[in-house]
Formats: C-alpha cells, structure tokens, sequence
C-alpha cells in the first residue's frame, strides 16, 4: 500500500529534503511503505543538477537552495501543488525513462479531469498547455505554457522529489528565474487559465489517477 501524506501548512524547503532523504531509506530497508506527500512550500528558488547561474535573474528575491533532483531552476511557493513521490523502484522495475514518463501520464489524466488539456514536448520536461489566445511567438508558432514541473532523484532505487503543478501562485515571482532554462515559452496555472477549481480538487483527481498509472 502507497501511504499519502497531506500538509496543509507551509513546510520548509530543506526540512522536506532531509525528511524524503530518510524516508526512501526506510522504505529501502522495508520500514515504512512508499509514500505521495502533498504539500506547498514558502516562496523559494531551488536548482537542480542543471541549473546555470545565467538563469538566475532575481538571486536577492526568495532563498536560492541547491538541490540534487534533475533539472535547472524553478519557483515554489503558495498556491502551487507540490507532490513528492516516494515508490520503491526495485519492485516496480528500474527504468527511470518509465517512471518518468508514469509522471507526464499522471499528471496529464489528473489535468484532464479538471478539463485541462496538457501535454508534453519533445525536448521539454514537464506538462504544457497549448496558449492559441496568446500572440503568436516570432517564429510563426503558437506559444505554450508549462504547468507542471518534474524534477525526480533515486537513493538506492527508492524516488524521491517529484512534480509541482500551479493552481494559483504568483506567476510574477516565475520572472525571477528562467524557468528550467527555457525561454521563449510562459507559465501558466489554473487561475491563469480560467479554471475556479483549487488544491483540494486537484488532490483528489491526483488520488483517483494514481493507481491508473502506478
């Protein structure tokens, strides 16, 4: 059984990697089950393994964390779903191209339950959403915007890190970064996009879809 975990208070940035840090050990050792943890984090910048200094436009902003997911810079703060995935890879196969694309399957069936069409781009982690009401980019092509980031990282074949997906955050603290090193591209939310529904929706079509996918 996968245990889910809910938050429903800020938690800090380095307490929850100290505590997915120990937590896929334990579930290495057969201690405790694996895990989906539920959460949202105070405004911060982290960088991943891939982050480049030139991305980082606002260093004075929020608190920059290095981190060991995959990945370059993103935002986390209020109003963005954070979901932590902890699932034991040695029982479940060790192909982490699989597990990630689980991930952009999880999240694009959980969207489509909100009536939200999300899809991934070849080159591009994460889910997009095509913007046809945006103005065309320079190059002739309409423009689309990420809502869902993915940055995982294993510790013995136990997953940790995991997604974040905007609900309704401050999209202006995005301006900060160059988000995953993309440039020429938006972010986007379910606010953003004109969608009323909250966290606790998303959380549950996120629980309805699980199984589906893992």
């Amino acid at each position: 059984m996968v245990e889910w975990i809910k938050s429903e208070e800020l938690i800090d940035f380095s307490y929850s990697l100290d505590w997915m840090e120990k937590r896929a050990l334990k579930i290495f050792s057969g201690e405790c089950a694996e895990c989906v943890w539920l959460l949202e984090h105070p405004s911060i910048y982290t960088a991943g393994t891939s982050a480049k200094i030139k991305d980082l436009k606002d260093p004075d902003r929020f608190p920059v964390i290095k981190t060991s997911r995959g990945g370059q810079y993103t935002y986390h703060g209020p109003g963005q779903r954070v979901i932590y995935v902890m699932l034991d890879l040695n029982k479940r196969g060790r192909d982490i191209k699989r597990y990630i694309k689980n991930l952009e399957i999880w999240i694009i069936r959980s969207l489509e339950k909100l009536e939200i069409t999300g899809e991934t781009r070849s080159g591009r982690v994460g889910i997009w959403v095509s913007r046809p009401d945006k103005p065309i980019l320079l190059d002739g092509t309409v423009r689309e915007d990420k809502i869902a980031a993915i940055g995982v990282r294993l510790k013995k074949w136990i997953t940790y890190h995991g997604i974040s997906i905007n609900v309704n955050p401050d999209l202006s603290h995005f301006t900060g970064i160059v988000p995953c090193g993309i440039s020429n591209q938006g972010i986007t939310s379910f606010e953003d996009l004109g969608k009323r529904n909250n966290i606790a929706d998303l959380d549950n079509c996120l629980k309805e879809t699980f199984e589906e996918v893992f």
